[in-house]
């Protein structure tokens, strides 16, 4: 047997193996652990074959594995493959081309948009085949760079060899994997942010012709604050003028948002550890001045990262984080200030998530709209991500 078709056989062994019930990255971490015999390239060639089987989402679904998995390599990759020369070499002959011309290839039995065939779900303005176009090409790694860092954050790249692309004043674009910790001070002199997660504050800024909405100093509250880097990021455009409250419902995010805080040089913040979907929570302060709301959500709009979940994805969930947001943001939005700010985000692309969430907070909690927006993010090989932001009246 070539090592080619050994490739395959690992693949398939570790794709029926896995079930979804952790991040894809984890379980292969975890598998090659457990299985000394593959080599830094044998491990490459299966998770690649892997990851590529994934990004098909729903698609060539009556195609059988190994067919699948050779699909995959097809669609995703662009340079010469020697396993495809070896096991498909008609198709390894147009690697290089287009995907429209690939795409044309296997048209028998493959079609682009059953990748995610959930198109009358989507929220406004979405070009449902680009979005499935997005899901075979790995996203870029994006950072943000902290306010007063740029110049040291310049020079270290320049000199570090990488390329790199700078969108706007303070986000850098990174080719997909790239190992930025060998580089910068995570955190201190850049945050790993994507783009679209970048831009969900823009209504706010002082720049912004609504910058007057919001009075400094304030007080503001991230109900789920998970990671902190939309805590970060507001700390960052306000500096001193914000007073931060953080809260999420597991001890063990707030403890690594200790952590992360420490090296951002964020000292000053109140938190708690709380089920705010619960009707008998209690927030720290009774009121505030901006209340962020990064809600739990289906993720769909950062798949292209984790393509499993795709794979995996039943379109009940919908429903399930639409209940879970209502009661997150009706728990949530009595603790704001009259005529303070509320910002909703999800990095969902269902409109059943998005604008019909934004539909219950301006009708049934009586909030009036200031802005929406779908933050497209497939055109740069970023995410996909929505904001809304209210005023209680």
């Amino acid at each position: 047997m070539s090592r080619f078709h050994s490739y395959i056989n690992s693949a398939t062994t570790i794709l029926e193996s896995y079930h979804g019930d952790k991040p894809f990255a984890i379980y292969l971490k975890q598998y090659f652990a457990s299985n000394k015999r593959f080599g830094s390239n044998d491990r490459k060639q299966v998770a690649a074959l892997c990851y590529n089987y994934f990004r098909l989402g729903k698609a060539a679904s009556n195609s059988n594995m190994t067919e699948k998995l050779l699909l995959g390599a097809f669609l995703c990759e662009q340079e010469f493959s020697k396993l495809l020369d070896n096991l498909k070499p008609e198709w390894n002959e147009h690697i290089g081309e287009s995907l429209s011309q690939k795409t044309n290839l296997v048209a028998d039995f493959f079609k682009l948009t059953d990748i995610f065939p959930f198109r009358e779900k989507l929220s406004a303005g979405i070009d449902h085949e680009r979005f499935c176009t997005s899901f075979l090409v790995q996203p870029s790694v994006f950072l943000r760079i902290r306010p007063a860092a740029t110049s040291v954050v310049e020079k270290k790249l320049s000199k570090s060899g990488l390329s790199f692309e700078f969108i706007g004043d303070d986000c850098v674009q990174l080719p997909p994997a790239t190992n930025v910790e060998e580089y910068l001070s995570i955190d201190k002199e850049v945050v790993i942010q994507d783009h679209s997660s970048q831009q969900v504050l823009n209504f706010l800024k002082p720049s912004s012709s609504q910058s007057s909405l919001l009075k400094t100093p304030f007080d503001s509250w991230d109900c789920c604050a998970a990671s902190g880097g939309k805590s970060i990021l507001l700390k960052d455009i306000f500096n001193k003028q914000v007073s931060l409250t953080i809260s999420d419902i597991r001890a063990s995010i707030i403890l690594n948002l200790h952590q992360r805080f420490k090296r951002a040089g964020i000292k000053e913040y109140k938190y708690f550890i709380s089920d705010i979907s619960q009707p008998d929570f209690m927030p720290v302060s009774s009121e505030y001045d901006l209340v962020l709301c990064d809600a739990p959500c289906t993720g769909s709009g950062t798949w292209s990262r984790t393509p499993e979940q795709l794979h995996f994805f039943k379109e009940p969930a919908i429903t399930h984080y639409s209940e879970l947001q209502r009661k997150i943001v009706s728990q949530s939005f009595p603790h704001l200030r009259s005529d303070g700010l509320f910002v909703y985000i999800t990095c969902s692309v269902f409109r059943q998530e998005n604008e019909e969430m934004t539909r219950f907070i301006r009708e049934d909690l009586s909030a009036e709209l200031l802005f929406e927006e779908v933050l497209k993010g497939y055109s740069i090989k970023a995410d996909s991500m929505y904001v809304s932001v209210f005023r209680k009246k």
